[in-house]
């Protein structure tokens, strides 16, 4: 009996081992970070800026590997039924948690399918519309959508993303009705703002910040409850419609069932990644406010979001998916 006890103990001792020289050498081939908006998008800007200070930290390749679709919950999908062995992760944003809260059913659990690795921040929108429009400010918007309803059309990056929600929610809140026109994201809203196929761009500042400072839109507001930091000159939608405060986030996860020893070395190259001057600048000049995360930390925000935005499409009563 004793004799088949220390056989058990050896062949554990042997597994952890295993387990640890396997940490130890990951990554041996190339990762693929997948993210779910199209190529040109914010999700893949910053998932490029990412994997590239990434790769550099695993000596392996990292290949961003957009996959549209469902406002995020294509590549989500995949994700959650890739193998857990690290060489699959995602890039999720505030949309994961939007899903959560619009969509009737998913396939997926929003967190108990995934190992969240880390946060790498924090985003506000923009509203904007083109330059040559006649409408000037969040007042004139709202008394041209009230004079219309549901004339003016504004873009999002896809139905269930934070985008469409923050439409959602601006048009509740001011008692107005405008139009949802969902995308797959990428550079596709801005092209048809620019053309004149819709009125209105609710985006990221990655997305719309460059048009901006070629004075070719003109940005009627940020998401966020104040001014956002690297915006000083554009006021807060808040301003015109009290408590309005729509913020987003983007993050690092892979597979439910991820080994304990890569999830730990995912999470320090992340944090790593995300501290580098150089990376921090990048993100930072797209608006991003590096913030950094533990998995537990993160798994508890993206469940605080989830809470969040069910309420909100509650108390909305914006219509569900």
């Amino acid at each position: 009996m004793r004799a088949h006890g220390t056989i058990i103990v050896t062949l554990l001792i042997g597994w952890l081992a295993m387990l640890a020289a396997h940490a130890q050498s990951y990554p041996t081939r190339p990762v693929t970070l997948t993210h779910g908006f199209a190529a040109g998008g914010n999700g893949d800007v910053v998932s490029r800026i990412v994997g590239d200070a990434l790769s550099k930290r695993f000596g392996q390749p990292v290949v961003v590997e957009p996959r549209p679709g469902a406002g995020g919950n294509t590549a989500s999908q995949r994700l959650a039924t890739s193998a857990p062995d690290g060489y699959t992760l995602i890039t999720l944003t505030g949309g994961h948690s939007v899903s959560a809260a619009i969509y009737k059913q998913l396939p997926f659990d929003p967190v108990e399918s995934f190992q969240f690795i880390s946060t790498y921040g924090y985003q506000a929108f923009i509203v904007a519309v083109r330059a040559d429009s006649p409408i000037k400010t969040m007042a004139d918007l709202i008394a041209a959508a009230k004079a219309n309803p549901g004339r003016l059309t504004y873009s999002s990056v896809g139905v269930g993303s934070t985008q469409h929600l923050a439409g959602e929610l601006l048009c509740a809140m001011a008692g107005i009705k405008m139009t949802h026109v969902p995308y797959r994201g990428g550079g596709g809203p801005m092209s048809d703002l620019l053309g004149g196929s819709i009125d209105l761009n609710v985006d990221t500042i990655t997305v719309i910040e460059p048009q901006l400072r070629a004075g070719k839109v003109t940005a009627l507001g940020v998401t966020s409850a104040k001014k956002w930091w690297s915006l000083p000159d554009v006021g807060p939608i808040a301003a015109a419609v009290p408590g309005y405060d729509v913020q987003t986030w983007l993050g690092l996860a892979a597979p439910k069932g991820t080994p304990a020893e890569i999830v730990a070395k995912l999470n320090a190259d992340a944090r790593a990644a995300l501290a580098d001057s150089d990376t921090k600048e990048k993100l930072n000049k797209i608006g991003l406010d590096v913030h950094s995360s533990t998995p537990d930390e993160m798994k508890t925000m993206v469940a605080e979001q989830i809470a969040k935005w069910r309420k909100v499409v509650t108390e909305t009563q914006i219509p569900k998916q």
